[in-house]
């Protein structure tokens, strides 16, 4: 059993497995509002954990092309020139953060921070 809010429009706006003061119904576990309501919470932490991966994919990328580039087995040239720009925005700005954590580092060993 689940206790539940609805808003205005009748949609599920709080769903709780224990009563909290403001629930106005109680809904088996199998009924469709609740199966939708957690459906949807597990559609969201898919597309979270899909977003991230999509993210720690593109470090893996990048550091496969490095790899690849210093050994000579590719050249930055054959790639597209869209793909060559934006290898190159992303080496910018990791190192100009490189060197933000070298300052910070130096602050922290010389006591400033």
């Amino acid at each position: 059993m689940f206790y539940v809010q609805r808003n205005a429009d009748g949609q599920l706006q709080r769903v709780e497995a224990a009563p909290y003061a403001e629930y106005t119904e109680i809904l088996a576990a199998d009924h469709t509002d609740i199966l939708e309501w957690f459906a949807d919470d597990v559609v969201e932490n898919s597309l979270r954990q899909l977003k991230q991966s999509d993210l720690d994919m593109i470090r893996v990328l990048e550091d496969l092309i490095e790899v690849l580039t210093t050994k000579g087995v590719i050249s930055i040239t054959d790639l597209p020139p869209g793909a060559q720009a934006k290898l190159l925005n992303r080496s910018t700005a990791r190192m100009a953060l490189g060197s933000l954590n070298n300052l910070i580092q130096e602050d922290e060993d010389s006591g400033l921070i």
